[in-house]
């Protein structure tokens, strides 16, 4: 049969053996003391073969619920969106697909232009002047984003709302932790970041102004009111934006950012049960030399033709690392490819319809919900995902829900407890009338 690895032989153990000069692969721990070594069996099943291994794997994953069998309205940073087929295509090719650090330019052309453009389209979408070739995630780019503005002011004080993600805010707080930064937080009022307590958080201490646009509610937040807020004490104003709202918002650089981050799942990158996905980072001029991890620039060689090389390198990351901006000196390549080819393929009237389908099938569901006695409990201006408030735990909604063949919105009670029984919906483009004609009369039904 096919294999999928090359097992070790007896005689390839043996050649092996031989050249490091060792008679048996114990002697290789002989510089473990024996009373600390293990000498019992390992609680784990018998060693299968192949076959029976592969059947194995196969009946736990028909146990998994996916986006393909079920219509999902699970959000809360990660969704279900269309992905080109195109995409898939680039990435599995080799080249791309087994590149490890993919940046030497007398070899990597291909990866490194795919890059650059990929920072050119989120320049372009977040209205800054450059992007990064990428972050691990949108946590990670929140998180290096404060640091970076609390290694540029000096200050060590970060006021971040609480309608900001809430596992963005977990990440922020470890970051923050290490380099003894204190995070003030700030409530939200009626899905909102609450002006009055940012003002009042906000002082000459404070290094930056967090904020998610839209927001973990789905609210768009009024970036035009915060900005002054955020900069009355020479702070840095930092925005995290899912970047495919961005195709119909106001870019969060026209309306004052400092620095822009968020994750490009939405891109052509799948669910895939939380990640890996692919943060992006963006900035003004001003913090360019500040940048974390890599920045693909363009040249030309001697010869006049263009090229693409890795550029304004911050030695700290490498030789003097505790003067470092940031110790990330790598980058989300395969997903960051993932992204440009999905970008590429959509266009920029692609995203707009496709932001737009976005927009007005969240209304549409919204308004269903409303008739069916459901109550929307956060009002205001939002993107994809909305708020409805049950009579039931959602635990017990979405496990109903899941008999139906329906992926259920998100608890909102594990990360805000006045929040219990409320549930996070999210409707993208991928929704069909029925599915959500569905979906709200499965919820109604127990509230009419």
């Amino acid at each position: 049969m096919k294999h999928r690895y090359l097992p070790q032989t007896e005689q390839d153990q043996k050649e092996m053996l031989d050249v490091i000069g060792v008679q048996s692969i114990d002697e290789l721990f002989s510089d473990i003391p024996e009373k600390v070594r293990f000498k019992g069996a390992y609680n784990i099943k018998e060693a299968a073969s192949e076959t029976e291994l592969v059947r194995e794997l196969s009946r736990l994953a028909a146990k998994n619920k996916d986006t393909v069998a079920y219509a999902s309205f699970l959000g809360a940073g990660v969704y279900d969106h269309y992905q080109p087929v195109i995409v898939d295509h680039v990435i599995s090719r080799s080249e791309f697909y087994t590149a490890y650090t993919p940046y030497q330019p007398e070899i990597s052309q291909g990866e490194l232009q795919a890059i650059f453009e990929f920072q050119t389209m989120i320049a372009e979408l977040t209205g800054m002047d450059l992007a990064n070739s990428s972050m691990y995630d949108g946590g990670t780019a929140l998180a290096e984003a404060a640091m970076l503005a609390a290694g540029h002011t000096k200050k060590k004080k970060i006021v971040v709302s609480e309608t900001v993600h809430p596992e963005s805010r977990a990440v922020l707080k470890t970051y923050a932790k290490g380099q003894h930064i204190e995070v003030v937080e700030v409530p939200a009022r009626k899905g909102q970041t609450d002006l009055a307590a940012l003002e009042e958080a906000v002082c000459d201490e404070t290094a930056a102004v967090l904020v998610q646009y839209p927001n973990f509610f789905g609210v768009v937040e009024p970036l035009k009111d915060i900005e002054p807020i955020a900069h009355k004490g020479k702070s840095l104003f930092i925005v995290s934006s899912n970047p495919l709202a961005l195709g119909l918002l106001t870019p969060p650089g026209k309306l004052g950012a400092d620095i822009v981050v968020g994750d490009a799942q939405p891109f052509g990158i799948p669910a895939a049960f939380g990640g890996p996905h692919c943060g992006y980072f963006a900035v003004t001029k001003k913090l360019m030399r500040k940048v974390p991890g890599r920045l693909v620039g363009q040249t030309e060689d001697e010869n006049g033709v263009r090229g693409f090389v890795l550029t304004l390198q911050a030695r700290e990351q490498h030789i003097r690392r505790d003067k470092a901006t940031s110790n990330i000196c790598s980058n989300q390549a395969l997903n960051a490819l993932a992204a440009s080819v999905a970008m590429t393929a959509l266009g920029k009237t692609g995203i707009k319809d496709i932001a737009y389908q976005n927009v007005q099938k969240a209304h549409y569901a919204k308004t269903q919900a409303e008739k069916h006695g459901l109550q929307a409990e956060i009002e205001g201006a939002h993107f994809n995902e909305f708020v409805l408030k049950l009579n039931e735990p959602v635990k017990e909604a979405n496990e109903r829900l899941l008999k139906k063949g329906i992926i259920g919105g998100y608890d909102l009670g594990r990360d805000y407890p006045e929040l219990q029984q409320h549930m996070l919906v999210a409707v993208t483009e991928l929704r069909t009338k029925e599915e959500i004609d569905t979906f709200i009369k499965e919820l109604g039904d127990r509230h009419e």
